[in-house]
């Protein structure tokens, strides 16, 4: 009997004479360990897959490549909330991580701000728009009690937050991983990370198909799940793949991919959490779960003006396919 996802996706991703199926692969420039660890490995095509890869830098260029049908499988995060907005289809079949657990708020060595609770007492604050860091602002100046409209926000990525500390243009900035680990690394501190002001986080990165081309290709949702899933199992036994892919791919040091390990990698959402109605990463929840998260960052985003109007909770549920993880799940309990 397989007595766990690992196991399952192991044996069948090594299965002799599978045919292989094309596909155009998008990501936004993050740390996607198990994405760049079964690209080193070879476990797409171990699986069946053959796949051409396009990074991008932000969310924008990506909806860019849903929009025209020109990328069939993606790896974001609330970039794929504007997705939906944009009414651009998706089949988002699984959570990657929970980024939430590494976006922080940051701040010069000798400030003022000790914790999120003391955000008042900055002047400019870094946040992008449309991003998971303005999402987290907004909803710790609402726990705060302040109004969001008067804070003094500046539209700067993480990426840029350094540069903008060094030159005194800002007093506090939220950084998402590997930019916070990095910035606390240099001597900048992360005084508050997002779940301590908003329970478990709003920034779920997921991987999604385009509906058409799954409905096309039904066996790659699987696939993508058992590449997935030996990664996870090829990371486990050797955990210094994904430190040496993440210092490769994005030019960390070694102290910061393994900070970026322990934060985001070894918190990610299991698989027998996303199917498991009752959690808070689940993607079969009736109520709450991804499509809770999705629908409270999506309110945000409104809130902020980022996004022309509501998209409603009816299209956010369809846009989750739990599907594939179900049977991948089912697949794992047979003999």
């Amino acid at each position: 009997m397989f007595k766990s996802f690992a196991a399952l996706a192991l044996a069948s991703a090594c299965l002799p004479g599978l045919a292989q199926v094309d596909l155009n692969y998008g990501f936004t420039t993050a740390d996607h360990v198990n994405l760049y660890v079964a690209q080193d490995l070879g476990l797409f095509e171990k699986a069946g897959l053959r796949p051409k890869f396009f990074s991008f830098p932000s969310g924008a260029p990506l909806l860019a490549g849903l929009k025209s049908e020109s990328l069939d499988v993606v790896t974001a995060g609330l970039g794929l909330a504007f997705a939906l907005g944009q009414n651009i289809p998706l089949s988002i079949i699984f959570v990657n991580s929970n980024d939430a657990t590494g976006e922080g708020l940051v701040v010069n060595e000798n400030s003022a701000i000790k914790s999120w609770k003391d955000i008042a007492k900055a002047g400019k604050i870094a946040a992008a728009s449309g991003t998971c860091a303005q999402v987290a602002l907004y909803l710790m100046a609402q726990k705060g009690g302040l109004d969001y409209a008067k804070l003094n926000v500046v539209n700067l990525p993480a990426p840029l937050l350094r540069n903008a500390f060094k030159s005194n243009s800002i007093d506090a900035g939220i950084a998402w991983a590997p930019y916070s680990m990095a910035l606390d690394a240099e001597g900048f501190r992360v005084v508050s990370w997002d779940p301590e002001y908003t329970p478990g986080g709003v920034c779920p990165r997921m991987t999604a198909l385009r509906p058409a081309f799954a409905k096309a290709n039904p066996e790659v949702a699987l696939k993508l799940l058992q590449v997935d899933a030996a990664a996870s199992a090829a990371v486990a036994k050797d955990p210094q793949l994904a430190v040496d892919a993440l210092v490769k791919r994005l030019g960390l040091t070694p102290a910061v991919a393994n900070a970026t390990m322990e934060r985001i990698y070894r918190q990610r959402p299991s698989f027998a959490q996303q199917v498991d109605p009752a959690s808070e990463h689940s993607l079969t929840a009736t109520e709450g779960g991804l499509a809770g998260k999705l629908q409270l960052a999506m309110q945000v985003l409104l809130a902020t003006k980022a996004i022309p109007e509501q998209v409603p909770m009816g299209l956010i549920r369809e846009s989750i396919d739990p599907g594939p993880l179900k049977a991948f799940a089912a697949r794992a309990k047979q003999p």
